[in-house]
């Protein structure tokens, strides 16, 4: 019987679907499964509904794409999985096929979003700067709930002050300023720049550092994704580093050298780049002292897509961090990109799991190296009223002397 993938798009590949071998090791680590139970919201269920449609038994329908879009992509099973199932890609390729078959409307507004907004800056200032103004004026609240809550607090007058071009001596390592990190977390990006220069680098915006394409590559428009790459890639590549501090972002940078292994133009450039993206919680940096009670979340595309959530535990220990840890075992917080607005309520019943966790620490801080899991847990602590602060780790770390 004839495969149900549409030809002409990405598709999870044959072999990466039958590495599986249902063995179930990866349900527990599975946020959905844990929290609902059904075989539908695992790993190991989706990837059955993934074999059904490549062996012609199914089509990738609203059912397929319920299941699909309810995935965190949080890759806990992959580091549970005995038998390194790739379940990170499989998903993204999955929503590729479902994409053309979703309604005509929400299939432009995603693509206006994914595509069209967040890779143009111009685009992403005005809209950044709408934010913050009626922010200032309470006007948000005129926002449905779902969306205040994953909106980050915008600082005009953040946006108003450029950051450095160029600071210190070294080899050059160039910040990816993205776009959610360029509008929303720019205090985080001049305390990296700050670090970088103190930690011997020569530390660079270049010109064209915008959105590295996660996002649509995480939403099923990978050849939006591509197109991205393609055009940070030039931008980047003749710094000695690519210095990355959103979690999210660093994962999918390194992931460049596959995502274009098809082209030929661009493949081997695409693998150089990658091979020098580092997460910044990964280097070697000379900052102040951190004294206090600390908790730190680790991101999922630290602690599964990366395996280097130890870094942002290495950098505030050796800052003098009282460090604490949390008891959830480092499940995802319910941010996952635009999951807090597709998948509200499962996203929300994640936030106040890792709300509860952060306050069991008894710390006044936590320390959260992405941008999409510092808006989520900043609105789950609001929720329950608790004084906590957050804030990422290069920010504890310029600031304390």
């Amino acid at each position: 019987m004839a495969s149900g993938w549409d030809p002409e798009r990405d598709a999870p590949a044959d072999e990466d679907i039958a590495s599986c071998v249902a063995c179930g090791l990866c349900l527990p680590h599975c946020p959905t499964f844990r929290l609902t139970g059904r075989e539908t919201a695992s790993p190991r269920g989706r990837i059955a509904a993934m074999r059904a449609v490549a062996e012609g038994e199914a089509e990738p329908d609203g059912i397929f794409a319920a299941m699909m879009d309810e995935c965190l992509a949080c890759r806990a099973c992959e580091t549970a999985c005995p038998s390194g199932v790739p379940f990170g890609r499989m998903v993204e390729a999955a929503r590729a096929q479902v994409e053309p078959r979703r309604p005509a409307a929400l299939r432009a507004t995603r693509r206006l979003g994914l595509a069209g907004v967040f890779p143009r800056r111009r685009l992403m200032f005005a809209l950044a700067t709408g934010l913050g103004l009626a922010q200032t004026i309470g006007a948000d609240r005129l926002v449905p709930r779902r969306l205040r809550r994953s909106s980050p607090r915008v600082s005009l007058d953040e946006l108003r002050r450029p950051l450095p071009r160029s600071q210190g001596t070294g080899p050059v390592a160039a910040l990816l300023t993205g776009c959610i990190m360029d509008v929303a977390f720019r205090p985080v990006h001049r305390a990296t720049l700050r670090l970088l220069a103190r930690s011997g680098y020569r530390a660079v915006v270049p010109d064209d550092p915008g959105c590295c394409g996660a996002l649509a590559m995480h939403n099923g428009q990978p050849e939006a994704a591509r197109e991205m790459a393609r055009a940070r890639i030039a931008a980047l590549e003749s710094a000695d580093v690519i210095v990355v501090n959103s979690a999210g972002c660093s994962a999918h940078m390194k992931d460049w050298g596959a995502l274009l292994a098809d082209d030929p133009d661009w493949g081997p450039r695409a693998a150089a780049v990658a091979g020098r993206v580092r997460d910044v919680i990964e280097l070697d940096l000379t900052g102040g002292r951190v004294t206090g009670p600390v908790a730190v979340h680790d991101a999922c595309h630290h602690l599964n897509g990366q395996a280097v959530a130890g870094g942002a535990h290495r950098l505030l220990a050796e800052a003098g961090a009282d460090l604490r840890h949390l008891s959830d075992g480092g499940r995802c917080c319910g941010a996952a990109g635009i999951y807090s607005v597709t998948q509200p309520e499962m996203s929300q019943a994640l936030a106040r799991e890792k709300a509860a966790a952060i306050v069991a620490t008894g710390a006044p801080v936590v320390a959260v190296a992405n941008p999409g899991c510092a808006v989520q847990i900043a609105a789950a602590l609001a929720d329950v009223d608790a004084t906590v602060r957050v804030a990422h780790p290069v920010e504890l770390l310029d600031e304390m002397d």
